[in-house]
């Protein structure tokens, strides 16, 4: 029986030190936010066999889920690379959306050749909070674009990304998350057992924890 691909990838992750775990030195985020994990997905990158596999995970659910997609973005800047890798394998044109505003020029905040009416499925490299996913939806369809949905190789599960996507009206999904990869931490010896209630408690309230 093959690998379910929410396994494999989460998998890759640790393996490529794409995600890091450490519960008893915690990282800072750049909010100031302590967290026992840490993901940098741009490391897939410089993995060209992990970067096949998210590429082509991400292909597959687009044609299961949106099989009538026009366009695909990626949200700047983690996911360019990787929204621009499944648009090719599709066939598809490709727009990215900034963080801000360019400052100069166009000032654009959507690069690329927008169509409105068209559809769009957007892709992300790490949903947290989701407000930074939404923006980028909206920014979208404020250029008259039909936003189909948003997947994002990660999330780490926490409650308010579920209600940032509610109140959008936005539909998202994602390759592997938090709870898959905490089981297979522990399944790979990465991640003693015992620890598994402090990373529950993280991710239940991330900014109590943190206190």
């Amino acid at each position: 029986m093959s690998q379910p691909i929410n396994e494999k990838i989460a998998q890759s992750l640790l393996q490529i030190n794409a995600i890091q775990l450490e519960t008893s030195n915690p990282f800072v985020w750049a909010s100031g936010l302590k967290s026992p994990i840490y993901c940098d997905n741009r490391k897939i990158l410089s993995y060209p066999k992990v970067r096949k596999i998210v590429r082509d995970a991400f292909v597959e659910k687009i044609k299961a889920d949106y099989a009538d997609v026009d366009y695909i973005a990626g949200v700047a800047t983690g996911a360019i690379a990787h929204g621009a890798l499944v648009a090719d394998a599709l066939n598809l044109p490709f727009l990215y959306v900034r963080s801000k505003t360019k400052g100069h020029g166009m000032q654009n905040l959507v690069e690329g050749d927008v169509v409105p009416g068209k559809k769009v499925v957007v892709i992300e490299d790490l949903v947290s909070t989701g407000g930074s996913s939404v923006k980028a939806v909206e920014a979208l369809r404020d250029q008259g674009m039909k936003v189909q949905g948003l997947i994002a190789i990660f999330t780490y599960g926490f409650q308010k990304a579920f209600d940032t996507f509610s109140a959008a009206n936005c539909e998202w999904s994602v390759l592997t998350d938090y709870n898959t990869l905490i089981d297979m931490a522990v399944e790979e010896e990465l991640l003693p057992r015992t620890e598994m209630s402090v990373l529950a408690e993280w991710q239940e309230d991330p900014e109590n924890w943190s206190n």
